[in-house]
């Protein structure tokens, strides 16, 4: 497998996990996650991922009105850089394990088209389309994505014509988005983000990853990464085998040991190992040719 020449970064600014008590650094009001998106794309990344949280809590939230206030703050300063919005909240079921038909707190499970307001209201170049359920992470906590939900999902994403990265956790669930494809509700390119190290899916294993890539459909643009301290080496282990990387306080706090980072430092610590390898990093048009998104407005 070559080596990725042209390297598509993203930043994954925010998240929705326990991470706002951790860090000073992980953005919570709309203004602190699209000047981190600012920060992320001036560093060199040409998508930015986006979760939303509650301004006073720091809480996940799937609410369309923060969506558009970051999104509308990111374009009013002209900055140039691919909206990637994650469409996978209203995912989480937590169950009683004495009890299994109770939900606990923490519970916050919908239908597929009940996770899709905000793209319909915004449009954005790229959503996240999570492939499938899991066992997320130890205890009692699922995330919840069946077929007929994500057939669901997929086609009314694809009637609004916005590209879904498909979000792979394991390899079964990268079977069933070439099913989907095969059914006709994924077009061309087929653009996949292979999620590394998530307690308990696929593991961040080099050898995982390569039979994972092997998978792919043919043509597929696909990115990696791994969690934590596995961050940035999974930069270099995406790039070697052909593709592209994805950093940021989502997945990684740290520069090192003891040394927390910024959305911008984290990229621009991608940057620097692309371009240690031999290979570039692509601009924003570039990344939407090679997505196959719309040229910019």
């Amino acid at each position: 497998m070559p080596v990725n020449q042209d390297v598509i970064i993203t930043c994954a600014l925010t998240g929705a996990g326990d991470t706002v008590g951790r860090s000073p650094h992980v953005p919570v009001t709309p203004a602190q996650i699209a000047a981190s998106a600012v920060e992320a794309a001036g560093a060199g990344a040409a998508v930015v991922h986006i979760h939303v949280r509650e301004p006073e809590t720091g809480a996940p939230s799937r609410d369309p009105r923060l969506y558009r206030e970051v999104v509308e703050r990111i374009r009013e300063t002209g900055t140039d850089v691919v909206i990637n919005l994650t469409a996978g909240m209203g995912g989480d079921l937590v169950i009683d394990p004495e009890a299994p038909l109770r939900q606990l707190p923490g519970t916050d499970l919908v239908g597929g088209l009940d996770r899709l307001p905000h793209v319909e209201d915004l449009l954005p170049d790229i959503c996240t389309l999570d492939c499938g359920s899991l066992n997320f992470g130890d205890g009692s906590n699922l995330y919840i994505s069946t077929p007929d939900m994500l057939r669901t999902g997929a086609k009314r994403i694809q009637e609004l014509g916005v590209r879904p990265e498909l979000e792979i956790f394991d390899t079964g669930q990268l079977w069933f988005a070439k099913q989907l494809l095969a059914e006709g509700l994924l077009d061309d390119p087929t653009v996949f983000q292979l999620c590394m190290g998530i307690p308990w899916g696929a593991p961040a294993d080099p050898g995982v990853l390569q039979a994972m890539v092997t998978m792919l459909p043919q043509g597929a643009q696909w990115a990696s990464f791994a969690l934590g301290r596995m961050q940035m080496p999974w930069v270099a282990q995406s790039i070697l085998l052909g593709g592209h990387v994805r950093v940021g306080l989502e997945d990684n706090l740290y520069l090192g040991k003891g040394v927390k980072a910024t959305n911008g430092q984290l990229v621009e610590r991608a940057v620097r190992i692309t371009e240690s390898l031999g290979s570039r990093v692509a601009t924003p048009d570039e990344a939407r040719e090679k997505l196959g998104l719309r040229p910019r407005a």
